[in-house]
């Protein structure tokens, strides 16, 4: 069969697979013009040799370029989920030797997966980025031969070894290693050998002892990201000589000394710095404007035990975003940090401050975070142009003031746990993110939610609110939190909720709602629902069987750096927003900043739920037994009755989500549904099973089990037998 024959079939046959979305084949087949058959065969092998399904055809094809000329693939840019597996040795990629760039990152390769060496016969590469895959072991050695890489990036892996990988690696310009179990010391040799090194990150490994800058360097290193190492020798004064700086981190480098910021003063260009979670020295709020770099745009001295607010701020004009969270600054916020012409994101918050010297509202900032301090009386006019205004944990008091309804950006605010009164104000439609909660407020939730409203989370919890909720909710097709816990509220169970879409947390504990919550007619609804608190109202009525069908256990999620996946967060390039739950028992509080998706709770406790539970089905719903993703379930001190379902999320929960329904029986309740014979469960009759043909696969019982489980279990030994209350806060925090 001739190349140009083959070439059009192939084309042809990409053409029959896109049959149904003409409009998206047009620049797929374009974008292949120029490649070779046997290219795109070996792509169609590569990308048959993995798991697909995070991408389609059409993802994956558009991450293809080849050359003009020969036909060959020279850039695979192929991130963010669309393989999943092992690259194996003899992985068609290999044969792709004209690749000069190659993307595989934040792909879900087996963790267990170490890097092949024959990356190295694609030794035309100039662009590899690894980064986000899992990766372990040592880098091969055979990586020293891709000679003509200039992007290098096995950032986020569980990598382990030394340098000795790049130093053939003479063209780099960019060096990411970041986030790894590399150790030992950076050698004296680096800058030297890698004379174009212009990016050099380093964060997050075992890195230890000195830094060595020649004398005389002539390096052309301008971000160097040192941060969250374990270095115990002298790195200030060596880094000193780097005055190509522009960008430098040296977050919780865990020295034994303290900082002195006049180290830095030879660093004239530098831009960015960051010292967070060091001792800074305490001559810090003596030092002059003179001693630090003139042009910083960004300092973040978050943790560094300043007890002083330093007053060399005062000369950085240029400066945009300040961070002084988690000191021990006490007094007042000095006027003239407001008068600064450029500044943009300040977070004060973790401190002791008490009060303002001088107004705020003419200042440029658009994030002020001012939360757990001591400030007393009203609440400051926000500025202008604020767009995010934290204040909770304070003291302040009086009304809300309505300047924070006269400020057209502001989208996010928070002024949970402190003292003010009075009533909602009537603009709260507004926000995005509206946190009032544990305050003296009272009156009714305005009913005031237009159809453009751009609400994704409404906590009014422990107020003095009542009334009913307000119809108009209904309208804030973004809201996924709401919260009205311990209030006064009088109202029926809001079923015209379900029209929610993204709805994911409910929380209506301690009010007064009554009546039925099944619906008239059909399952709940509520498909994204991860908690639902009913708990301490007066719900009437039996649940039907079919009452949480629905109910699939997703949600929004996003991975942040600790690798883990956390509910409800909103974020912008700057701020986060998270699900946070305060678990309570007998007054003893357990607060959870961040809540893993894994977490689902349903609590009905403190109500009048009553009636028989059918033979087949129960007023406990047989359906739960099958929801995989639950982790804690509460229908306790009610009038249930009948069996309690069986199932691995329901046979796993503490007695005391069921005590208090004297018709409930089986586990795990002490009351047996059969007397002293009661036969033997399903999950029983598994153990027996394996036991006598140990076949069983308790890998996959083990993976639907501890996670949703895990919590919820360690709560009910933990805390001893009560009821569970959930409050729900809002947790917050500025990117940083």
């Amino acid at each position: 069969m001739s190349s140009l024959r083959l070439h059009i079939l192939l084309v042809h046959f990409l053409c029959c697979v896109f049959a149904s979305s003409f409009i998206t084949i047009n620049p797929l087949v374009f974008g292949l013009a120029a490649c070779r058959p046997d290219q795109i065969q070996a792509l169609l092998q590569f990308k048959n040799e993995f798991e697909s399904d995070g991408c389609n055809l059409n993802d994956y094809f558009h991450g293809v370029t080849c050359d003009n000329t020969t036909g060959a693939v020279t850039k695979l840019h192929l991130p963010n989920g669309c393989l999943t597996g092992v690259i194996k040795s003899n992985s068609i990629l290999f044969s792709l030797r004209h690749l000069r760039h190659l993307n595989l990152s934040h792909n879900n390769f087996t963790s267990s997966s170490s890097l092949p060496s024959r990356f190295s016969n694609l030794n035309k590469l100039e662009v590899l980025s690894l980064s986000s895959n899992g990766f372990q072991g040592q880098v091969p050695s055979s990586f020293s031969n891709l000679t003509k890489l200039t992007q290098f990036d096995l950032s986020h892996n569980d990598l382990t070894g030394g340098f000795q990988l790049v130093q053939n690696l003479t063209k780099l310009s960019t060096l990411d290693l970041s986030y790894n179990h590399f150790s030992g010391t950076i050698p004296s040799s680096l800058l030297l050998t890698l004379p174009l090194l212009s990016h050099l990150d380093l964060r997050g490994n075992y890195l230890t002892g000195s830094i060595e800058v020649p004398s005389s360097p002539s390096s052309r290193l301008e971000h160097l990201f040192l941060g969250h190492n374990h270095f115990d020798g002298q790195i200030l004064e060596p880094i000193s000589k780097l005055t190509t700086l522009k960008e430098l981190v040296l977050s919780f480098i865990n020295v034994s000394y303290p900082i002195d910021l006049r180290d830095f003063s030879s660093l004239k260009s530098l831009l960015n710095l960051e010292l967070s979670g060091n001792i800074l020295s305490a001559t810090t709020s003596l030092i002059s404007g003179s001693d630090v770099p003139p042009n910083l745009y960004r300092l973040m001295m978050k943790g560094c035990n300043i007890n002083e607010f330093p007053k060399f701020l005062k000369t950085l004009q240029n400066l945009e975003r300040l961070d002084l969270s988690d000191n021990q600054i006490k007094g007042k916020v000095p006027e003239w940090l407001w008068s600064l012409p450029r500044l943009s994101i300040v977070s004060l918050n973790n401190n002791s401050f008490n009060d303002f010297d001088g107004s705020l509202h003419k200042s440029s900032v658009t994030m002020l975070d001012l939360s757990f301090n001591n400030f007393t009386g009203s609440l400051p006019d926000p500025p202008l142009s604020i767009k995010l205004f934290l204040a909770s944990r304070n003291s302040f008091t009086g009304n809300i003031p309505l300047s924070t309804c006269d400020r057209s950006y502001l989208d996010a605010l928070d002024l949970s746990y402190n003292n003010f009164s009075g009533a909602i104000p009537q603009c709260l439609s507004k926000f995005k993110i509206l946190n009032l909660r544990k305050n003296n407020l009272h009156g009714i939730i305005p009913n005031a939610f237009s159809s453009s409203s751009p609400l994704q989370t409404l906590d009014v919890g422990y107020n003095r609110i009542s009334g009913q909720l307000p119809s108009s909710l209904v309208n804030c097709s973004s809201l996924r939190f709401l919260s009205v816990d311990h209030n006064n509220i009088k109202d029926l169970f809001p079923f015209w909720l379900k029209v929610l879409p993204d709805l994911q947390v409910l929380t209506l504990s301690s009010n007064t709602f009554h009546g039925p919550i099944s619906p008239p007619q059909g399952p709940l609804g509520f498909p994204e629902l991860r908690i639902l608190d009913l708990s301490d109202n007066k719900f009437t009525g039996s649940l039907s069987p079919d009452y949480f069908v629905n109910w699939s256990g997703s949600s929004s999620n996003k991975m942040y750096g600790d690798g883990e996946m956390y509910m409800g967060d909103y974020t912008n390039d700057l701020y986060s927003y998270f699900y946070g739950l305060d678990l309570q028992y007998k007054g003893l509080n357990m607060e959870n900043k961040m809540v893993n998706t894994f977490y689902t709770a349903i609590d009905f406790s403190g109500n009048n739920f009553s009636g028989q539970i059918p033979e087949s089905i129960g007023e406990i719903p047989q359906e739960l037994g099958a929801l995989s993703f639950l982790s804690y379930i509460n229908v306790s001190y009610n009038q249930l009755k009948g069996e309690i379902p069986k199932g691995t999320q329901i046979s796993g929960q503490p007695e005391s989500s069921f005590e208090g329904n004297a018709g409930l029986c089986g586990i795990p309740l002490q009351e047996s549904c059969f007397g002293t014979s009661e036969p033997p469960t399903q999950w029983e009759k598994q153990v027996d099973d394996e036991e006598e043909g140990e076949v069983l696969n308790w890998r996959g019982v083990a993976i639907g089990y501890w996670p949703g489980l895990l919590f919820g279990l360690a709560i009910g030994y933990v805390i001893a037998p009560e009821w569970l209350v959930l409050i729900i806060g809002l947790n917050k925090g500025i990117n940083r």
